[in-house]
């Protein structure tokens, strides 16, 4: 019978495995899943709901993070950042990554199950195959950032399914708008690994952008903030919900001075700080419903 101190070694490992320790992937699935619960539950969601989608995030990110390093198992141990992963480095087995995996995902779909639609059940399914289909897409695709983006921001439609039963347009302008800030961030992390992804034949958009990645970067969070305001104008959003896009473009701007010299820690540093550019545009929706609410 194994020990406490075995068994306090494997689930630490599995944390690793779901990097639980590491909540940047959390906090990037979760905050565009939050515009989404606002907007369409016009700015009241309820408790229940506010953490089904919570927790749903939280399980479906540590599951996306065991089926990248299942998918990612033998190119991981040659770079440097990542040869300390636990598949990469062996110290869990690929028989324990799926069994790990299909409890989570078990456990996600088992969270739905009071807001359950066939419209949602769908949905479910197709978050599924592009949280495990997203690794792949590194094999062949020079845009892979921006499949993550539709995979990352598929708790919005999910969210409208779940709230209106149905989804409508707006929330394919808020994915849209979740895929160019995805494109903008996962290129400034792509640019830590950039030498080692050209040693190994991974593509990354930092990649396919060359020497306009700086731009193309800027672009995409520009491209993000024209989307997040056409939504706004559509929603008939006031001067709070400006004020949240006022700040998440000084984020952005902040980023430009991080990333100009492709330092591969200030590249790194501006990839984490984007928690802060999805926590602005939240701010702004939510204070702008409860102004609204204040006022009716």
């Amino acid at each position: 019978m194994p020990s406490f101190a075995h068994l306090k070694e494997r689930l630490d490992r599995y944390e690793k495995l779901m990097r639980l320790d590491k909540p940047i992937g959390i906090l990037l699935l979760l905050w565009p899943t939050l515009w989404a619960v606002w907007i369409a539950a016009d700015g009241k969601p309820h408790w229940m709901v506010v953490w089904i989608f919570i927790l749903g995030t939280v399980l479906m990110r540590s599951a996306g993070c065991v089926i990248n390093d299942y998918a990612d198992r033998d190119f991981d141990p040659h770079v440097e950042r990542t040869k300390a992963r636990p598949l990469a480095a062996g110290t869990v087995t690929s028989r324990e990554a799926f069994i790990l995996c299909g409890f989570l995902v078990v456990c996600a779909f088992l969270l739905i199950l009071p807001l359950l639609t066939p419209l949602l059940f769908g949905l479910a399914v197709a978050a599924v195959f592009l949280a495990a289909s997203y690794p792949f897409t590194k094999r062949f695709f020079a845009l892979p950032q921006a499949y993550l983006g539709v995979a990352f921001g598929f708790g919005i439609p999910m969210a409208f399914a779940a709230i209106l039963g149905r989804i409508p347009e707006i929330a394919w302008w808020l994915l849209a708008a979740n895929i160019f800030w995805a494109l903008a961030y996962d290129t400034e992390y792509a640019l830590v690994d950039r030498d080692d992804d050209i040693r190994i034949g991974i593509r990354t958009s930092a990649l396919t952008f060359g020497r306009f990645d700086i731009a193309a970067i800027m672009l995409c969070y520009g491209a993000t903030l024209v989307l997040l305001a056409w939504v706004g104008w559509q929603l008939g959003f006031g001067w709070p919900y400006a004020l949240g896009l006022a700040a998440a473009a000084a984020i952005a701007g902040y980023h430009y001075t991080l990333i100009r010299e492709r330092d591969r820690m200030r590249c790194f540093k501006a990839f984490l700080h984007n928690n802060w550019f999805g926590a602005a545009v939240f701010a702004g929706i939510a204070l702008d419903y409860l102004l609204r609410s204040l006022k009716a």
